[in-house]
């Protein structure tokens, strides 16, 4: 699903978390009204200290504070910590627990990464609350103002509502905040929406790449961590470079949290090399961020192209069509591919028995993830 295109937005890149993390807790710590926050991963350490402390001290000026959390990503988050948590009043609430109920209920999680604060600012992205991000991980996150603001708002509330997301307290609170979204309206122009997914099967996400895909002209360049890409998509991005689109895929190198995800992905590199597709595997550490750029279209958010993103989870992404922020991603991709290692073709022909042998066992696991349904 998907919410209109608005104009009248801004949209600032933060790259890496020295960019991204100081902006979020500056708009916490500077909140009058509301902070909505919606999160996969949330574990305790220093992160997660330092955002509850922020969250605690904007309970104490009177700001309504909510934190959804989904109940598998956020199982490393103590009981110490949900305590602290609960004490200081932030509302706190868990999208699907863990129970004992269908493999494929538990299979689907909330994966969505977004924060609201005021209804006036909004920021999305790959991150989390795991001390990783501070360091350790490469990540992407947006700051967003403008009309689209409401429409995340719309979407935390249509879940923090939902039978699935557990917690005390009223479960209508949302709607009682009397914030709306406001906006200046001299952005002159930058258009965006935002696209979501349900699960179950269905994500307007990746429909929206394919068409892009299928109707770029110059560029598409695609970065994200977890590449398990389905054939429809495989055979877009084929056709693209056969026809004369420059077409580059971001990739993780050696550095990954789940190095059996990747086997999986690199089982495609061949075919997908012959066509004219270049492969870029990221150098200086695990590159978490999800980013997809087709001409002057961006697409950033949550969103993975594996099973997990594209079958079972929740994922929200901000589309943005404007040629001055699609400048921006071009070059942080430039220089992200100018870190990186690439693959050719006939190097890969060549890789050794035992890649092919994790290829072929981690291609197999991933073919029966996908028979799950």
């Amino acid at each position: 699903m998907h919410g209109m295109w608005r104009d009248g937005n801004h949209f600032e890149l933060l790259p890496e978390a020295a960019r991204f993390l100081p902006a979020m807790f500056e708009a916490v710590e500077g909140a009058r009204h509301s902070v909505l926050i919606e999160l996969y991963l949330m574990e305790s350490g220093r992160l997660a200290t330092a955002l509850i402390e922020a969250l605690c001290h904007a309970v104490e000026r009177g700001v309504t504070v909510m934190l959804l959390l989904d109940g598998y990503g956020a199982m490393g988050l103590e009981t110490a910590d949900r305590r602290r948590l609960e004490a200081g009043g932030v509302a706190l609430r868990w999208f699907n627990p863990l129970g004992l109920h269908s493999l494929t209920r538990n299979l689907t999680r909330d994966h969505r990464k977004l924060a609201v604060i005021d209804g006036e600012v909004a920021f999305t992205g790959g991150f989390g609350v795991v001390d990783d991000f501070l360091d350790a991980w490469y990540e992407v996150a947006m700051r967003i103002e403008g009309p689209v603001v409401a429409d995340w708002m719309r979407l935390f509330s249509s879940l923090w509502d939902s039978p699935m997301s557990r917690g005390p307290g009223d479960p209508k609170l949302v709607h009682g905040l009397g914030v709306v979204s406001r906006f200046r309206d001299d952005y002159r122009g930058m258009r965006g929406r935002v696209v979501w997914g349900q699960g179950y099967r269905y994500q307007a996400i990746r429909h929206s790449l394919q068409r892009q895909v299928s109707g770029a002209c110059r560029r598409i360049w695609i970065c994200t961590p977890y590449f398990v890409p389905t054939l429809s998509l495989r055979l877009r991005l084929a056709r693209a470079a056969r026809r004369g689109v420059e077409v580059c895929l971001l990739l993780p190198g050696d550095s990954h949290d789940h190095p059996g995800v990747r086997y999986a992905g690199q089982r495609f590199y061949g075919r997908l090399l012959r066509a004219g597709v270049r492969i870029f595997e990221f150098q200086p550490s695990f590159i978490h961020a999800k980013i997809s750029l087709a001409d002057d279209w961006v697409s950033l958010g949550s969103c993975n192209f594996d099973h997990w993103s594209l079958q079972w989870n929740l994922e929200a992404n901000q589309e943005v069509s404007d040629a001055r922020f699609a400048a921006e991603v071009a070059e942080l991709f430039q220089r992200n591919f100018a870190a990186s290692h690439e693959i050719h073709h006939e190097v890969w022909a060549r890789r050794p028995r035992l890649q092919r042998l994790r290829e072929w066992l981690y291609g197999t696991l991933d073919g029966l993830l996908t028979r799950l349904r």
